[in-house]
């Protein structure tokens, strides 16, 4: 079905009146008695009496409405799924380039450290120990390059020959040094390293900011009607749902006019997408016997002036069926008369109170005796 509103050309914000005129326009211009010719008039009329069964019951407009305002949220969540998919999609590219750039860096470094490995050996231990060879020349930069010789070959040895050259070097002072002078081109890799630990780490930060959302569709909301005796005995409240679905909303201690229930995985189901929940308000319906006020219960007790004056004991319906209460004497219509625990079912296991309202009536013909004595009273003359 199109648009109601569309079929019959009004606003979202238009009246029932405006809505009526415009359907009378539109049914009397389309209608197949006065368009023989169109083969389509009476599609094109049924049409326009569907919208308007729709429109003019504020029950299922208001359906209508929701209906309209959860499919656009929804197009409006997967739009945005869809654009963070496309930033994640284009930030985990940036982060391979990176990783790429990388590790070919450190390639490259580590070609390069293996290729002035010797050299830069050679050129620490003739820097540290020149200056205390008081320019041996040659001779002392042949010793160091030897020590170094030596250091490189025991570092690649194997086990047992990492042995036998600790047992060297433990002889070879000039050796002893040469090691200590290598140690910073060995740990030069590590700060490399942790860097690239933490740029990883900063793109899957990123990464994880801009994942789209889990793809679950919008709250629907709705109203349940119940009864005082559904609330009084925690009935289950049938709920008709727009997609033609019965849901069973069980009534609660606690629960009362207004109170908004949440059926989580009860709402709308959208194609691709996990179902929503369902926001239930209750309302209860009018009662001729008792008005809800919270979870106090309200009743008016209708009293004559005599009793009104002298006091009485009447019957009242309550919850719980007929009881007597008494009236004391000199009872206005201001006074009330409170039952506890009459009422409804509580959040704190108890219930509410049911409060009795004093009106007082006259009787339904005046009565002589009654406006002579009122007379009397008023002008202050006592029989």
């Amino acid at each position: 079905m199109r648009d109601p509103y569309s079929v019959l050309g009004v606003q979202r914000n238009a009246d029932a009146d405006e809505i009526k005129s415009a359907w009378r326009t539109k049914a009397k211009s389309v209608h197949p008695d006065h368009n023989q010719d169109d083969p389509a008039a009476s599609s094109r009329f049924a049409e326009i009496g569907r919208a308007y069964e729709v429109l003019k019951d504020p029950e299922r407009r208001k359906r209508y409405d929701r209906a309209v305002d959860a499919h656009q949220t929804i197009l409006q969540q997967r739009q945005a799924a869809r654009e963070a998919a496309e930033r994640a999609k284009a930030a985990r590219a940036n982060a391979e380039k990176v990783m790429e750039e990388l590790a070919r860096a450190n390639a490259q470094r580590a070609q390069a450290q293996a290729n002035s490995a010797g050299e830069a050996a050679e050129d620490m231990v003739e820097r540290i120990f020149g200056a205390a060879a008081g320019g041996e020349g040659k001779e002392s930069r042949s010793a160091a390059g030897g020590a170094s010789a030596a250091y490189r070959k025991a570092a690649s040895a194997g086990p047992q020959d990492a042995q036998t050259s600790q047992t060297a070097q433990a002889a070879d002072p000039i050796h002893e040094n040469a090691e200590e002078a290598a140690k910073p081109e060995a740990s030069e890799a590590q700060p490399l390293a942790v860097q690239a630990v933490e740029v990883i780490a900063s793109l899957m930060r990123r990464i994880r900011r801009v994942a789209p959302p889990p793809e679950k569709a919008p709250d629907h909301a709705v109203e349940a009607k119940a009864t005082l005796e559904d609330l009084l005995k925690l009935n289950l409240v049938a709920i008709k749902l727009p997609d033609d679905r019965e849901v069973r909303l069980p009534l609660e201690a606690g629960m009362t006019d207004g109170h908004v229930a949440r059926m989580k995985g009860q709402g709308l189901k959208v194609q691709g997408m996990q179902r929503g929940d369902l926001l239930v308000t209750l309302r209860i319906e009018k009662d001729t016997r008792f008005r809800v006020d919270g979870f106090d219960l309200h009743t008016v007790l209708p009293i004559s002036l005599e009793d009104a004056v002298l006091g009485s004991e009447r019957e009242i319906e309550t919850p719980e069926g007929p009881r007597t209460v008494a009236v004391p004497a000199w009872s206005g219509s201001d006074r009330n008369i409170v039952l506890e625990g009459l009422g409804l079912h509580d959040d704190n296991g108890g219930r509410g109170n049911l409060i009795v309202e004093i009106r007082v009536l006259l009787h339904e013909k005046p009565d002589e005796k009654i406006t002579d004595l009122m007379r009397h009273m008023r002008e202050g003359l006592y029989i």
